[in-house]
């Protein structure tokens, strides 16, 4: 069996009854229950990185760290680390350094651009354990194949997609997703510039990214949709 050259992934996000995963403001999506926030604490801990975008940790200020114990301790019995490496993208490295994610005891990276991380370390002298180039030079564009060699080639097998939409999109446009869970909360925000799961330019049923359920569970109001994507 051929070893694959990047990571396995899996995007995990809640969306409302109407596709969106915040409101018109794009403002911080509050609308999970508690059973959904651990259900992505579990996912959390079942992988060797995640990644989210800037503007993704901008709206929240903060990521989220693996704490229940028994989550904890099948990572230390797989021999992990007790915390994925949280991994922000962003080509320009203009992040606020004072947000409080800074301050989390998690490892993190940047996943940048040549310029983005002149930015970064012209403006700031620490923050990130580790800086990833991808081949890009002259702009702000991440080459996302190339950074996914990259993160296999040091070590991360597993990796968590947790938004937002124009990075689900990147990712799904270079053919980097292989799972999918939805969280779909009993709520209805409307909104045409409400943020989806996926934004981007979109694709044209031709271009369309095909699923295959996996696995359906409803814990109350709350439905947890489970997908493989056909690659």
């Amino acid at each position: 069996m051929i070893e694959p050259k990047r990571p396995h992934t899996t995007v995990v996000l809640a969306m409302t009854a109407d596709g969106k995963i915040s409101d018109f403001q794009r403002s911080l999506a509050s609308f999970g229950s508690e059973a959904d926030k651990n259900h992505l604490e579990k996912q959390i801990s079942l992988v060797d990185g995640i990644i989210f975008g800037a503007g993704t940790l901008r709206v929240y200020g903060t990521s989220l760290p693996v704490t229940n114990l028994d989550l904890l301790a099948n990572r230390k019995q797989q021999n992990k680390p007790p915390q994925p490496i949280h991994i922000v993208v962003s080509g320009s490295g203009k992040i606020d350094p004072n947000l409080r994610f800074f301050s989390q005891p998690v490892p993190r990276w940047l996943l940048t651009t040549h310029k983005g991380k002149n930015n970064w370390i012209n403006n700031n002298s620490s923050g990130f354990d580790n800086i990833l180039l991808t081949n890009t030079k002259n702009d702000l564009k991440i080459d996302f194949i190339d950074a996914f060699k990259q993160l296999k080639q040091l070590g991360l097998n597993k990796v968590g997609i947790l938004g937002g939409g124009e990075l689900v999109a990147s990712l799904f446009k270079d053919n980097l997703i292989d799972e999918l869970w939805l969280t779909v909360c009993p709520l209805i925000l409307g909104g045409t510039t409400s943020s989806t799961p996926v934004e981007g330019l979109g694709f044209l049923p031709e271009q369309a990214k095909h699923l295959n359920l996996l696995n359906v569970t409803q814990i109350g109001q709350e439905i947890f949709l489970h997908y493989q994507v056909h690659l």
